[in-house]
């Protein structure tokens, strides 16, 4: 009998602890509800998001207090995402969600990484086509590809993108530091050692308002380049849908001659999807057709996984 006692109250403080420690978790991103004056957002299962202040909730509903549709009841098997609004997002009373696009520039990454479980897929004028994943809240690991064997090509070639970020100061100061790696597979494949870049960062702002300077060593067949390229790239969010990009490079192409890339341009982003466009000019000062070539740049940028 003392046995079956002590049996039972090991099994009772175990369900305790296991349901202290399930509701620690599941709830953690609820926060201190007494505040009345904290923001929240929530999106739910079908595809809907309100923004509002918690006016009650208990185990199966939260009652939101909205500007737009009042008091609303949303049950909790319903809810997909609910996370406290950083004041920052909220501008002119209107909640700017974050950009599902922030980590890179037109292709110039910045010091910000991706989260974990979050990735994206870009697609630039159909045949550059890149997955980014990450795997950690410091490192991600992109995989990019020109699919020229569709058209019977005997090689194609791809990259690979590792990246860390670390953050000095949050939401203000991060750096960065990966290499970009090309190269070719295929049928007619000669073995070659690829070409790449190895690069750090250093990028000051926030995530959607921020300029970040890079320099990069360049190699190829195991040889090094003696100067590195420097990257002075930036993005400036206008408003909930836009923000300007620039992307700038000073290259040098050994005796002591450089070359120059130029660009400008915009993202206009919805909050599943980013899509980037602009004007990349060359600055070559013995080239005078380069000085009015403007080549553009159309690219797509669509996140996946869990975005926190």
């Amino acid at each position: 009998m003392l046995e079956r006692m002590k049996d039972t109250r090991l099994l009772l403080l175990t369900a305790i602890i296991s349901l202290s420690f399930f509701y620690s978790h599941t709830f953690a991103q609820v926060g201190n509800m007494k505040d009345s004056t904290q923001i929240w957002h929530i999106s739910t299962l079908d595809g809907n998001d309100y923004i509002g202040t918690i006016v009650e909730q208990d185990a199966e509903k939260v009652v939101l207090l909205t500007n737009t549709v009042g008091e609303i009841k949303i049950p909790k098997r319903q809810i997909k995402v609910m996370e406290p609004v950083k004041k920052e997002q909220i501008v002119n009373g209107s909640y700017w969600y974050d950009s599902p696009h922030n980590t890179r520039y037109f292709f110039a990454p910045n010091g910000y990484g991706l989260k974990k479980g979050e990735g994206y897929y870009q697609n630039t004028w159909i045949w550059l086509n890149q997955v980014t994943y990450g795997f950690t809240d410091y490192f991600s690991l992109g995989v990019g590809v020109v699919p020229t064997f569709l058209f019977g090509a005997g090689r194609f070639p791809f990259w690979l993108t590792p990246k860390f970020s670390l953050p000095i100061r949050k939401d203000k100061l991060n750096l960065g530091a990966g290499v970009i790696y090309f190269n070719a597979i295929g049928d007619d494949f000669g073995g070659s050692g690829g070409a790449g870049l190895a690069y750090g960062t250093i990028t000051a702002g926030p995530r959607d308002r921020n300029i970040t300077l890079g320099l990069g060593w360049g190699f190829a067949e195991g040889e090094w380049g003696s100067y590195p390229a420097v990257t002075i790239s930036g993005m400036y969010r206008k408003s909930k849908n836009f923000c300007f990009l620039t992307e700038n490079y000073i290259i040098p192409i050994g005796n002591g001659e450089t070359v120059g890339l130029i660009s400008i341009g915009g993202r206009y982003m919805a909050k599943r999807m980013a899509f980037d466009f602009g004007l990349f000019r060359p600055l070559i000062s013995d080239c005078g057709l380069c000085a009015f070539i403007g080549l553009p740049w159309l690219g797509i940028n669509i996140p996946f996984g869990r975005r926190r």
